[in-house]
């Protein structure tokens, strides 16, 4: 099963190709994305990869996190479940 990670401290020029390169030496990347402003377009200086199995993933966090990267020390562990907003009265809440 895939198992995503989080990956921060990138460098604001980092490419999601160069993110899947970096992570392609330990394992199958299902998909690589980095975030950006929606504003500006501007890289948020971090990023999500997918890997294929758990094994894999677990090896990749040991290899990359702290390492350095395009001049940056990058941040990698285990992705969270992003919290639910809570919407408020008037969105589907039956008071």
């Amino acid at each position: 099963m895939a198992k995503k990670l989080y990956v921060g401290n990138l460098s604001y020029n980092t490419t999601e190709d160069g993110l899947r390169n970096l992570f392609a030496g330990f394992g199958s990347v299902a998909s690589a994305k980095i975030i950006f402003d929606r504003e500006t377009g501007n890289s948020k200086g971090f990023g999500f990869i997918e890997m294929s199995t758990e094994e894999e993933a677990n090896a990749a966090i040991a290899g990359t996190n702290g390492r350095e990267f395009e001049g940056r020390q990058l941040r990698v562990n285990e992705a969270m479940d992003k919290p639910r907003r809570d919407r408020g009265v008037g969105y589907g809440n039956s008071w």
